[in-house]
């Protein structure tokens, strides 16, 4: 649903037949942002804002935008993370889990750096970093 106030969606999405889906988990800080103005652009000049509310959901607004930029830096974290991981394994033997829940054992020739977490290239087969169970010095 849209409500009239410059295009801010309300808290229930619709399905395609228009009957209410489910609640929105979170606002971003655009929708935090679009909401503070529309209320303040619709107050009633007899009753303006109180100075501490809005000052209160100016900093509200602040720390939604730091949380998001934390999170962000914490994902580009954990991913750096996974790459490392990932290519530290080369030239080591690895015991890893299949699709299929038989664990196979195998050197890791490379490891591919992209997609949401790193392959390693276990003999002919690509393995999730995820499914390796176990890390040994390669004989040799």
């Amino acid at each position: 649903m849209t409500s009239p106030i410059s295009g801010v969606t309300t808290g229930l999405t619709t399905t395609g037949a228009g009957a209410p889906a489910s609640p929105l988990k979170s606002l971003d800080e655009n929708a935090f942002l679009k909401l503070l103005v529309a209320q303040m652009k619709y107050q009633d000049p007899s009753k303006p804002m109180d100075t501490n509310e809005m000052m209160a959901q100016t900093s509200t607004l602040t720390q939604v935008e730091k949380l998001g930029a934390l999170l962000t830096a914490q994902q580009d974290l954990v991913s750096a993370q996974h790459i490392q991981t990932a290519s530290a394994l080369v030239g080591r033997t690895v015991s890893y889990t299949t699709p299929d829940g038989i664990t196979a054992t195998g050197v890791v020739t490379s490891a591919t750096l992209s997609g949401s977490e790193p392959t390693l290239k276990v003999g002919n087969k690509d393995v999730p970093l995820s499914s390796v169970t176990e890390v040994r010095q390669s004989a040799g």
